[in-house]
């Protein structure tokens, strides 16, 4: 609880005039839009997911990093597209994901981009699967200025781990995990927050208590139970787990399986927030891994001029028409995080 309100305060020190104008801004041109249908997309976004890249260690069987199955290229954030982004959003963007696809930390230059941002207020995170947090990375992990790091926990024995982390050790994890906590109390950090995200399918399921134990050994600050994405799962599949609540399809009885959620024909996400590949692309929203759905190009014109083009105006108006409209919307299963 207390390291809940710690970094809740956290995140609202962030908040300036101009990032809360820019939160009027984009709420009520959301509200606008849905009432009237029509689409009008005032201020830029409040959130942005940005990817340093697409290369991973792992090979994680829900993953297209994992799986080597992108159609597009893999590749590394060039600085001269990072910081320029940056520069531009800085003054209204509130919150940085530093994750989309890929390991964070096989970025050279991935920390040196967290202690950019954090420099200029914007709540910074990540998600990793820990097995690079060295003692040298670790420690300018702490010294960057991360405020919230996410680390991947899908067992808490090697044979269980190693079903869903293709490749992976979880000593590496516990003992990188251990050296985060280390270097915050070394450093005499409140950040960043260390959250333990475990990935919910069958082979794990039975570990969600032993996760909330090995959390507390280690000094983790929480522990946040996530449902799965299953690509094929018309037919059921092995990691589908047992447990309705921590499942995001349900069986038909008739050897078919189908997405449980209620598909909402509306989507917020388009005016606050989206996702920034490698290469400079700008693409909707997490669901679209291997960048379909292309609204600009970072490389060849600035974010403003993209978020209020043709693309992204003509995307928004898809989706006040109905959310049917997109085949990637039609699959979303937006809403899958749950909190043990």
């Amino acid at each position: 609880m207390r390291s809940t309100l710690a970094d809740g305060l956290n995140f609202f020190s962030k908040l300036t005039p101009l990032r809360a104008l820019n939160a009027v801004q984009v709420t009520g041109s959301y509200v606008l839009s849905r009432v009237t249908k029509r689409s009008r997309a005032w201020g830029l976004p409040l959130a942005v997911s940005l990817e340093p890249t697409t290369s991973c260690n792992l090979r994680c069987p829900e993953c297209p990093s994992g799986l080597r199955s992108f159609t597009r290229p893999t590749g590394m954030l060039q600085d001269d597209v990072f910081t320029r982004t940056i520069d531009e959003l800085a003054p209204r963007l509130w919150y940085l994901t530093f994750y989309f696809q890929g390991e964070p930390y096989l970025h050279p230059q991935f920390l040196d981009m967290v202690q950019y941002a954090s420099r200029k207020k914007i709540y910074t995170a990540t998600s990793t699967n820990a097995h690079y947090l060295t003692e040298d990375n670790a420690k300018k992990t702490v010294e960057s200025g991360l405020d919230r790091l996410i680390i991947s926990l899908d067992g808490t024995t090697q044979d269980v781990y190693q079903q869903y982390r293709v490749g992976g050790k979880l000593d590496k994890v516990i003992e990188g995990t251990k050296r985060i906590v280390k270097y915050k109390r070394e450093l005499k950090s409140q950040t960043p927050r260390v959250i333990f995200q475990f990935l919910v399918v069958r082979p794990n399921e039975h570990q969600m208590e032993d996760a909330k134990r090995l959390a507390q050994e280690l000094g983790v600050d929480d522990v946040w139970f996530k449902t799965a994405q299953i690509y094929d799962y018309q037919n059921g599949s092995p990691l589908i787990p047992t447990i309705d609540y921590y499942s995001r399809y349900e069986n038909n009885q008739n050897g078919t399986w189908s997405i449980k959620n209620r598909l909402l024909n509306h989507c917020w996400k388009m005016w606050h927030s989206c996702v920034i590949t490698w290469d400079g692309l700008v693409v909707p929203c997490c669901f679209d891994k291997d960048a379909e759905y292309r609204l600009g190009d970072l490389k060849g014109q600035t974010f403003r001029q993209l978020w209020h083009g043709p693309k992204y105006t003509g995307f928004r108006k898809a989706l006040l028409k109905g959310r049917d409209q997109v085949e990637m919307c039609r699959n979303c299963t937006e809403g899958t995080k749950v909190w043990g």
